[in-house]
């Protein structure tokens, strides 16, 4: 009797995980090549691509109009391309709203002094397989993505600056 239940049990569980769908290709990590990536410029004026950027540090940044902590990430995104862009430093902020009325609302409240492109396809989100809003890369010169976040936390700040100004020394991971 207790041998037949064992046996239920066991093939019910390989019923379920037979059933059970297949994930989803998981988020990019860090050491994964960064997707070939490209957008509209929000004033749609031109296409914005990552390869423009191969030999530079990107921080490559997706966000939205809804999305609460973007309020606190654009000013601390300003900072860092003030202070890095000489020494190679890209920021590339792509907007996953559905309208740029949407992103250009936020950004008279938040503006920008880095790139800006308007994803409304989600194709760029797509490729980096986003978890949350915001997620940010840091990609190295060579296309490597050297770290992923997901979120933004004020308490974040130093960490991503660490990676930025290790990755614009060359240094390893």
């Amino acid at each position: 009797m207790i041998r037949m239940r064992t046996r239920s049990i066991a093939c019910l569980a390989s019923l379920l995980v037979g059933l059970a769908p297949a994930p989803i290709a998981w988020s990019l990590a860090a050491g994964d090549a960064a997707p070939a990536c490209s957008a509209q410029s929000l004033d749609g004026g031109r296409n914005v691509s990552l390869a423009d950027y191969r030999g530079k540090v990107v921080y490559l940044d997706f966000w939205a109009s809804w999305c609460a902590p973007c309020r606190e990430s654009f000013p601390f995104m300003n900072e860092l391309q003030r202070d890095l862009a000489q020494k190679g430093l890209q920021i590339v902020a792509v907007s996953v709203d559905k309208t740029p009325e949407d992103a250009k609302s936020f950004l008279a409240r938040y503006p920008a002094s880095f790139t800006i492109a308007l994803d409304t396809a989600a194709n760029c989100p797509t490729a980096f397989r986003l978890e949350g809003m915001p997620s940010s890369y840091v990609i190295d010169r060579g296309g490597a993505v050297r770290a992923v976040h997901t979120g933004f936390h004020n308490s974040d700040r130093d960490e991503i600056r660490r990676q930025l100004v290790e990755a614009l020394q060359g240094s390893k991971r």
